[in-house]
């Protein structure tokens, strides 16, 4: 069952979702609410025309992000130019707010584009749209640019939108996988959490959502 956007602000209200900054009103659809594009991006460079450039997710110790971010360069979008995608290119971003979904609260969700964005041929995941019940983190976007043309993204443009969905029951673990916690800010409701800075997505990379 599909959450209405009186529901999802109740919700909100109630904390039984937790999404920071939280949404202006202009965000809110009828079943859903969009999210903004973080400044930080990672975009995928073209390797080298060599055989040894093959990515085998079945190798001992595979780290998707540890590879990408051994593919990708990062940058960040400009407050004033934006940053040009241009077609066929691939690029790992965040959503600027944070996320928590409590697993009590027998809620989980999934990202989905926007049609006006998608009309430019604009895709923000690659066919990993689940947010478990459990989660809490900014939630990360893989981006491709399938149209004709260069797109220009803009830091804090509604990106994407989220649907909430009940769950039948309570989930007995909880989402505890290793792409918990992501983010490149902290919540700016907890205290002390541990967080992953911007400086350490060089060293070390950040994990991601599937």
């Amino acid at each position: 069952m599909i959450l209405t956007d009186r529901e999802i602000s109740i919700s909100l209200d109630r904390r039984l979702i937790t999404i920071e900054p939280r949404p202006e009103e202009i965000a809110f659809t009828s079943s859903a609410v969009d999210l903004t594009l973080d400044p930080l991006i990672w975009i995928v460079r073209d390797p080298a025309p060599v055989p040894e450039n093959v990515v085998d997710p079945r190798v001992t110790g595979f780290n998707a992000e540890h590879v990408m971010r051994d593919l990708s360069a990062e940058e960040t979008i400009s407050a004033r130019t934006g940053f040009l995608l241009p077609p066929r290119k691939l690029a790992l971003a965040w959503t600027r707010e944070y996320i928590e979904l409590k697993t009590e609260t027998r809620l989980a969700a999934r990202v989905e584009g926007k049609s006006s964005l998608a009309r430019l041929g604009l895709v923000v995941h690659m066919t990993a749209p689940t947010i478990h019940a459990g989660f809490e983190g900014r939630i990360r976007l893989e981006m491709m640019n399938h149209g004709a043309v260069p797109i220009r993204l803009w830091s804090g443009m509604r990106i994407c939108q989220l649907i909430f969905e009940t769950t039948l029951g309570t989930a007995e673990r909880g989402y505890k996988g290793q792409f918990t916690g992501q983010t490149t800010l902290p919540n700016p409701n907890k205290q002390n959490r541990k967080v992953v800075k911007p400086r350490a997505l060089r060293r070390g990379g950040v994990p991601t959502r599937v």
